[in-house]
């Protein structure tokens, strides 16, 4: 998925753009930082992940207790699971770049390792842009 689909997508997503981030892949794209991502993963308050199962979507306990959403083949969506702050671009909240790397750092995947050298090498050219 390129940044217009994902954007398209989350136009249709009907709760709160308040209520959900993007994390990973999908915030690496619409940072500019990968052309593309194969889901749409999404952090979400307790307050949405609340109503998601209301609205009788299944979920998984996280190993911390919090709950996972699979939402047809594009969304997975992660209950509180935010590590650094928030900020807002094109119109959608995204984890911030350190945020993005605490995380990847945490997971410790061989594909994160290369996902956090892609999000320092990003920051880097952006601290030479002025």
């Amino acid at each position: 998925m390129r940044k217009e689909e994902i954007l398209r997508k989350l136009k249709e997503f009907p709760y709160p753009q308040e209520e959900y981030w993007l994390i990973t892949g999908a915030a690496m794209v619409l940072y500019g930082m990968r052309e593309e991502t194969h889901d749409i993963d999404l952090g979400c308050s307790k307050k949405l992940a609340d109503q998601l199962e209301k609205d009788g979507w299944l979920y998984k306990r996280t190993e911390n207790g919090k709950r996972s959403f699979r939402i047809g083949e594009t969304f997975e969506i992660f209950e509180e699971w935010k590590t650094g702050t928030l900020q807002w671009e094109e119109g959608v909240q995204l984890l911030s770049p350190e945020g993005l790397i605490a995380m990847k750092s945490a997971l410790g995947r061989e594909k994160d390792l290369r996902d956090i050298a892609l999000i320092k090498d990003w920051l880097s050219a952006k601290e030479k842009e002025g």
